[in-house]
């Protein structure tokens, strides 16, 4: 927190008092501007933003709910520090229950006053950082943030929006690195409980002996090294979501206690006396076929039913060419920005190896791909010769370019390549362009002048 950059406002009819308040804040950096009537406080107010305005309470005779009502309509978010008369109790009581975030008694002890000026202000910049986070996470997880150009994540899409508004469990199923975390998040993000917080578990990478304590919780003295009271992660998910990844990893223990939450809304710590009650929305995920699972005895068929309420599948990469061209653009402009290098150009047939490549990683392995690229690239283009050489191997240019022979011309292969990546864009010209690094009106000349559809 900077001082300096802080504008404090300080509304006391006594002359003397309010001098003293702004010397004492002053000598700190902060910006402090002096006023002894409510007037003059609200037409300051009225011309300029203040981070915290100190009053004193019976300014111009009003009751104390008046007074910060009044101060409240022309700054609503500003925080307030009421000054109280020694003695009078009540009336702190009433500041605080007006909106004021602290009090201090008159006369005001130099110390005390910077002491909670200081405080108040670095909650408010909490819970700035805190709305901004929010903000942030809502538009970064909002559908129309989601690619989806391919038919299959449009079903996807829609079928995330008719599923976020309910509380009911859902079954996210998909292959490993499809982005089963991204749709339960744009799930959460999108629901009634996008204020509260999203929790994510990987069943998988927690031990059988210690799952049912992260997830549940553990009383002092539940087994040894329990020195102290544990919540787990339902009660920490309270009102908002949480996300089973891997769910059919979990130990059959764990699964019984997992049914009771999702059946009766409560569960008890581990070594606990008494049930708590929760509100909590469960998404669950698993790349596994938990019917096989359930023939082999090792996932519960009662819990299976309780968790497909809804089923959602996310389909692999090789499934989304669609959406692949705009997936890299994506990755590089995040993964430049994180790591603070340029955005690299992208040669034309890199595209077309990386559509014929068939993912079996998914959506994280092209992630992981690009990453690497974007650190260890000499250049500022990506040229074929940068690919791993599963992907830029023989077979696959031969997948891209079947027609693409020695002795054809130019005028010939630049016919090929057009006719390709129109299909390979599904026709659309405008991706298709971007592609080929031409013009939008170029493309279309050329189309009419090869007799292409």
């Amino acid at each position: 927190m900077n001082p300096e950059a802080r504008r404090i406002l300080v509304l006391d009819p006594d002359e003397e008092s309010g001098a003293e308040a702004l010397r004492e804040l002053g000598r700190d950096g902060y910006q402090v501007t002096a006023v002894l009537t409510l007037k003059r406080a609200l037409a300051l107010m009225a011309r300029q933003e203040y981070d915290l305005v100190v009053v004193a309470l019976g300014v111009a005779g009003l009751t104390t709910r008046k007074l910060l009502g009044r101060i409240r309509e022309s700054a609503p978010r500003v925080p307030l520090l009421a000054l109280v008369q020694s003695g009078r109790t009540e009336q702190a009581v009433r500041a605080l229950k007006g909106g004021a975030e602290d009090y201090l008694t008159k006369p005001v002890d130099p110390y005390d006053l910077k002491s909670r000026v200081g405080r108040i202000l670095e909650r408010r910049d909490l819970a700035d950082r805190l709305t901004h986070l929010q903000t942030a996470l809502t538009q970064r997880y909002a559908l129309t943030s989601i690619v989806q150009h391919s038919p299959a994540m449009k079903g996807v899409v829609q079928r995330i929006s008719q599923v976020a508004p309910a509380s009911s469990t859902v079954l996210i199923l998909g292959e490993s690195g499809v982005g089963k975390e991204l749709v339960a998040k744009a799930i959460h993000f999108n629901s009634p409980r996008r204020h509260r917080p999203f929790l994510a578990i990987n069943c998988s990478a927690i031990p059988a002996n210690l799952i049912e304590s992260e997830l549940f919780g553990h009383e002092r003295g539940a087994f040894t090294g329990a020195v102290e009271r544990v919540r787990g992660k339902f009660e920490m998910a309270e009102g908002g979501t949480i996300f089973l990844d891997e769910v059919g990893e979990m130990d059959p223990q764990t699964q019984v206690k997992l049914l009771r939450v999702l059946e009766e809304r409560e569960f008890m710590r581990l070594g606990g006396s008494r049930n708590i009650r929760i509100d909590v929305r469960v998404l669950a995920a698993t790349n596994a076929s938990l019917q096989q699972k359930i023939r082999q005895g090792r996932f519960r068929e009662d819990l299976y039913f309780r968790l497909q309420v809804i089923t959602l599948q996310v389909p692999p990469l090789r499934e989304r060419a669609a959406d692949l061209s705009e997936l890299v653009r994506f990755f590089l402009d995040s993964l430049s920005r994180t790591n603070g290098v340029p955005i690299p150009e992208i040669a034309p047939e890199v595209l077309f190896l990386l559509r014929s490549y068939p993912w079996p990683g998914n959506v994280r392995e092209l992630k992981n791909l690009l990453e690497s690229l974007v650190v260890t690239l000499p250049g500022q283009r990506i040229e074929a010769a940068d690919l791993p050489p599963a992907i830029r191997g023989e077979q696959a240019l031969e997948a891209i370019f079947p027609s693409v022979e020695a002795g054809m011309t130019l005028r010939e292969m630049e016919r090929e390549l057009i006719q390709k990546t129109l299909a390979n864009t599904d026709g659309n010209r405008t991706r298709a362009a971007r592609i080929l690094e031409i013009g939008v009106r170029t493309l279309q000349r050329k189309i009419r002048e090869y007799g292409l559809r």
